[in-house]
């Protein structure tokens, strides 16, 4: 006999541990985990509604066994594995932009005018 499962109560259970801490800040680390979860979830509704779109052009109608039972071809698997890079390139663009100007070296302003006072 398989157990029922009760999605949302596993879904509100407090994690084990430690949050994490990648800004130093409790309210922008929330801020961050709900974003990170609306992407996924965005990301997951990107999937199916390729599935709907798939299927309904195949077959023109479709059901919702239709959707759940659609299993990608190696084609259509790769494409959504492009989409869903490039869908995550543009939303981690800023972040990503913040991390190479980290790693940029720029040299405190106060060197900049000592050197352009003694040239």
């Amino acid at each position: 006999m398989t157990e029922e499962i009760d999605w949302m109560t596993r879904a509100n259970l407090k994690a084990k541990g430690k949050r994490p801490d990648f800004l130093g800040d409790p309210e922008e680390e929330k801020m961050l985990s709900m974003l990170m979860a609306v992407i996924g979830e965005v990301s997951v509704l990107r999937e199916r509604l390729d599935t709907v779109e798939r299927l309904l052009e195949a077959k023109g109608t479709i059901s919702r066994a239709d959707i759940e039972a659609y299993e990608p071809d190696r084609e259509a698997g790769q494409e959504r594995g492009e989409l869903i890079r490039e869908y995550i390139a543009r939303v981690m663009r800023g972040p990503h932009q913040a991390l190479q100007a980290l790693e940029e070296f720029e040299p405190p302003i106060q060197d900049v005018v000592e050197d352009l006072q003694t040239s």
